[in-house]
């Protein structure tokens, strides 16, 4: 009977989801693109922007030229840098402060997705400023316009530029959640090539696999549509194809340019499709050890494909055809195995492990109610997962020291 529920809620979801004002943001591309950004700040009339990055990002000096242009026009900015991996709601509060303090009109996320899920959550939190983090997390709870939202992000994995996530961690619960509302999709977004060419080697792997994972999911899931396919399959055929290139390269502006494109693409099919399993394993080890969430993805997305058998077969078939991997005459199922055993070597060469090792077995019994919890009955999976399911995939993915 669960189930049942499970699959009605979803059904009614995805009929429900056709009706919500879907958009994308005005996507800005090309190399040296970031520096257009000052003009578009102006044309939008925007008197006091707030910065939302990282000290990773300030250090590096991704953003002198661009501030150079804003002084240069007379572009007033504040800068909050203190953005952790795994945002968390300190970040969000602290960040929404120094709006307010400043009297700010506009954000801009810049950097990966911790940087762009923490200036979408300040803009939650100054659209509804009576109602904690907490009080929506979930789905189409913040429901009134945020102000103006541009995202430069600098790496090609998360395609939070496309979606209406903002992942956020509470870190006194441990817990990491999602605040979902099409509000939260950004208006302008910039790919600029150029920011990604400091990216250390490691990061482009987790991250490029972190845009396949939700590319794959999106694709399998049971809420997808024409749109969501065509965006996976998309994604998919770049990321086999260049990933690993740039991983070696990351000097290749036209492979960064192409990773940066898979991920919007990736973003733009698992922000109406959904995510699954995957994530929910993913988003509680952010949460409770602060595993990275590509890292993460990377290393579960194998083991929970082959774990749902046969209920994938078909669909990972699709994918292995379109990026040519297994022969005419292969039955579908040895076509998805030959397509994980890619996924798996893709890993491999990139220097990503088999699994995540933690300390003890202290929060695992925690760990398996909070992605349980995530997942039903929201996320329309090919195969929904008890307990005991989520239980079984931990153990495959996590190695205890004692």
């Amino acid at each position: 009977m669960k189930k049942i529920y499970a699959r009605v809620y979803q059904t009614i979801f995805k009929i429900f989801s056709y009706f919500l004002k879907w958009r994308k943001p005005l996507l800005i591309s090309g190399v040296n693109s970031l520096l257009e950004l000052p003009n578009i700040i102006g044309a939008n009339n925007i008197n006091c922007i707030l910065i939302v990055t990282d000290q990773g990002i300030v250090k590096l000096g991704l953003m002198d030229q661009f501030l150079k242009e804003m002084e240069k026009n007379k572009l007033k900015y504040v800068i909050y840098d203190k953005t952790v991996p795994n945002p968390t709601i300190e970040n969000i509060e602290e960040a929404r402060e120094l709006y307010l303090l400043k009297n700010c009109d506009g954000i801009l996320g810049f950097g990966g997705g911790t940087a762009m899920d923490c200036a979408k959550a300040v803009g939650a939190r100054i659209a509804r400023p009576n109602k904690s983090i907490s009080k929506m997390k979930g789905e189409l709870k913040v429901g009134k316009k945020i102000p103006f939202l541009i995202v430069v992000p600098t790496t090609a994995g998360t395609g939070s530029e496309a979606t209406l996530a903002a992942v956020v961690t509470d870190s006194h619960t441990h817990e990491k959640y999602a605040i979902n509302d099409p509000v939260l999709i950004p208006n302008i977004a910039i790919h600029d090539p150029l920011l990604l060419k400091k990216l250390p080697s490691h990061l482009t792997a987790t991250t490029g696999m972190d845009a396949l994972t939700h590319a794959i999911e999106a694709y399998i899931g049971r809420s997808n549509t024409k749109e969501t396919k065509k965006y996976a399959i998309e994604a998919v055929k770049i990321i086999f194809r260049d990933l690993e290139k740039s991983y070696l390269d990351g000097n290749n502006l036209v492979l960064r340019e192409n990773m940066l494109k898979a991920s919007y693409y990736a973003g733009l099919a698992f922000t109406r499709a959904y995510v699954g399993n995957i994530h929910a394993i993913a988003h509680t080890l952010g949460g409770f050890y602060q595993v990275p969430h590509g890292f993460a993805n990377a290393i579960i997305l194998p083991h929970v494909l082959r774990y749902y058998k046969e209920h994938v077969e078909k669909r990972l078939a699709e994918l292995a055809s379109y990026v040519h991997i297994g022969e005419e005459s292969d039955s579908e199922s040895i076509k998805a195995n030959k397509f994980i055993d890619r996924i798996e070597l893709m890993n491999k060469n990139m220097d990503i492990p088999d699994f995540i090792i933690i300390d003890n077995e202290d929060n695992l019994r925690l760990m398996i109610e909070r992605a349980y919890k995530e997942s039903f009955p929201l996320y329309p999976v090919p195969k929904i997962f008890d307990k005991k399911d989520f239980e079984i995939l931990f153990r495959k993915i996590l190695k205890f020291k004692y």
